[in-house]
């Protein structure tokens, strides 16, 4: 029987296609933190222990209007975390592929990695919005530096609306958003159906989504549901349904270095039999 990593290799060898489905997992072996569940972002954010409050609490877009200081001092954080971040090699090697990616991650890792074809379900922290908002403009957030302080973990700068000069938020939808401007995102998603619609022979790698949110999942589901080609590589929650695919059981890092090492030059789209 042949073992699950020579089962997965062989589905990228002979696709055409491939299009990559990934949630927080995918940036934990460049250090990032997933957040998965209280003890995990405590973990990463130790002062918010201390503050007693939760990832749920502070990803909610109410505080940008209460408490903006403390809104902006988590999301200014992020936003230099994942400025300062470099992308693990397994992106390089998804890329390689030709991937198309979706993900709900807000933290720009693929494009930081060279990937121009992105869609961004749920926003990107390096774009802005009005947080009324006064117009449906979204623009980058390039020149935005936010100060936070360590021990308090608010923001000394906030950023400004570039049309009203009211306060400006990431655009990023966060939990029970009513002002989420989605034109951006949609905007992507629309451009991967229209790819997915030419796509042949496609084969999905869903890295890193977990069950907690199962937003990459269904969509990795549900762009390999006429051929069960799907390759899950998660080390917590792996399992497929009824068969419809390869389950490996493994980080992101791991598993793309060794599929690597197994397809070789024989990449989708690069098949020498």
């Amino acid at each position: 029987m042949t073992d699950p990593l020579s089962q997965a290799a062989e589905l990228i060898a002979s696709a055409d296609d491939v299009l990559v489905c990934a949630g927080a997992g995918m940036g934990v072996d460049s250090g990032l933190p997933d957040f998965r569940g209280d003890h995990g972002f405590w973990q990463a954010y130790p002062p918010y222990e201390r503050l007693g409050l939760r990832f749920v609490e502070l990803a909610d877009p109410v505080h940008f209007v209460e408490d903006p200081t403390l809104a902006w001092g988590f999301y200014g954080h992020r936003l230099d975390l994942y400025r300062r971040t470099v992308p693990h090699a397994g992106f390089a090697v998804l890329r390689d592929w030709g991937a198309r990616v979706f993900t709900s991650n807000v933290d720009g890792q693929f494009q930081r990695a060279g990937f121009s074809d992105v869609a961004e379900v749920h926003g990107s922290i390096h774009h802005l919005q009005c947080v009324e908002p006064c117009t449906d403009d979204i623009w980058p957030a390039d020149d935005v530096v936010v100060e936070v302080d360590p021990e308090t973990m608010r923001a000394s700068t906030l950023p400004s609306c570039r049309n009203c000069g009211g306060l400006a938020r990431p655009n990023i939808l966060m939990f029970g958003d009513w002002a989420w401007v989605p034109d951006r995102s949609q905007r992507q998603l629309d451009a991967l159906t229209e790819w997915r619609r030419g796509a042949r022979n496609l084969v999905v790698l869903e890295i890193g989504a977990g069950l907690a949110v199962p937003t990459v999942r269904r969509q990795a589901e549900l762009a390999s549901a006429a051929s069960g080609a799907l390759l899950r590589i998660n080390p917590r929650e792996p399992e497929v349904r009824h068969g419809r695919g390869v389950s490996l059981p493994m980080g992101a890092l791991e598993a793309l270095t060794a599929l690597a090492a197994l397809t070789g030059a024989t990449g989708p789209g690069r098949r020498t039999g």
